[in-house]
């Protein structure tokens, strides 16, 4: 764990929470600035930054909590869909280095929207889609 990680330091509960699931690997907490009310934050208990620094057994633990937490979040909210939301490094919007899933209740016309969701979609030029595929594939094959 890390001395200074806001994360961290609840999992030590060194700062209050409200805790609502803990396991071996994981502990869902509810974010104290909710997008919605039921808001809840999955968090591994070690200290991992990103999903790629997370080794697959704690990512796997971390799936297999969320199942028991989202259905937990979406009965007591009522919620009629929700978000899961990871974010991977400051550029893509992870404001705390401590690898987390959100979980967010959603409700029709709750007014929450999502920036990307909203963006004006791109397309491929002809040729550069096949290309992109390719330049993935190979790397998936070779770190298999």
């Amino acid at each position: 764990m890390e001395k200074d990680c806001i994360f961290c330091r609840i999992i030590r509960d060194e700062i209050p929470s409200q805790k609502l699931y803990e396991d071996q690997h994981t502990v869902a907490i509810l974010d104290i600035n909710p997008v919605s009310p039921g808001h809840t934050l999955i968090l591994t208990k070690q200290h991992y930054e990103t999903t790629l620094d997370t080794p697959v057994e704690v990512l796997t633990a971390v799936a297999k909590a969320s199942y028991p937490v989202i259905k937990a979040v979406i009965t007591g909210m009522k919620a009629e869909g929700y978000n899961i939301n990871i974010s991977n490094h400051k550029c893509a919007g992870q404001d705390i280095p401590h690898l987390h899933w959100h979980i967010i209740p959603r409700h029709s016309n709750d007014n929450i929207h999502f920036p990307f969701f909203h963006c004006s979609p791109r397309t491929y030029p002809k040729g550069e889609m096949e290309k992109i595929a390719e330049a993935i594939r190979k790397h998936i094959l070779v770190n298999k």
